[in-house]
């Protein structure tokens, strides 16, 4: 059974440790170490996450079983009916304990406490990531493609997932 709850700035290391294990693990087979190490900083440092948490809207939530943190989500508002699902990743020991469907739908309850009115979510998602399928059978469709540079010669290779909540 698990729980999900609003993280705040306390929570900032916690969201980092989570991410050191779930970041890498995700991405390893798609990515070079190089350009995860680059993004666990530009996304997760303690800083950056705070600056996300207090300047750029960022609302993350927190899953645990029991007292065991096991995955966590963010949003992102992005414009007056749209909202950015930023981060959505489960512990590998949780995947396939349908957690990412309950933080999934955490997401879209959140958006809704913000925005009840109908609005869009979009993701984005690796082309290469396996989860693509997971966002499609959640109800998700590509809209479309993006390669954004982030910085140091790497780039995001992504589909641009959607969804009318």
């Amino acid at each position: 059974m698990f729980t999900i709850r609003k993280a705040t700035l306390e929570d900032i290391h916690l969201i980092n440790q989570l991410a050191k294990e779930v970041f890498p693990a995700t991405y390893k087979d798609i990515l070079t170490p190089e350009q995860i190490d680059y993004m666990m900083d530009w996304m997760y440092s303690p800083e950056n996450l705070k600056k996300q948490m207090t300047e750029e809207g960022h609302i993350y939530y927190i899953a645990y079983e029991e007292c065991e943190p096991a995955g966590y989500v963010s949003i992102q508002p992005e414009g007056e009916d749209l909202y950015h699902l930023q981060k959505i990743y489960v512990i590998p020991y949780y995947q396939k304990s349908h957690l990412g469907k309950l933080l999934f739908q955490q997401a879209i309850k959140g958006i809704k406490e913000l925005h009840p009115a109908p609005c869009r979510m979009e993701l984005n998602v690796n082309r290469e990531n396996p989860a693509l399928g997971f966002y499609q059978h959640m109800g998700m469709e590509k809209v479309r493609e993006e390669d954004t540079h982030i910085g140091n010669g790497f780039y995001m290779n992504d589909y641009i997932m959607g969804i009318s909540i």
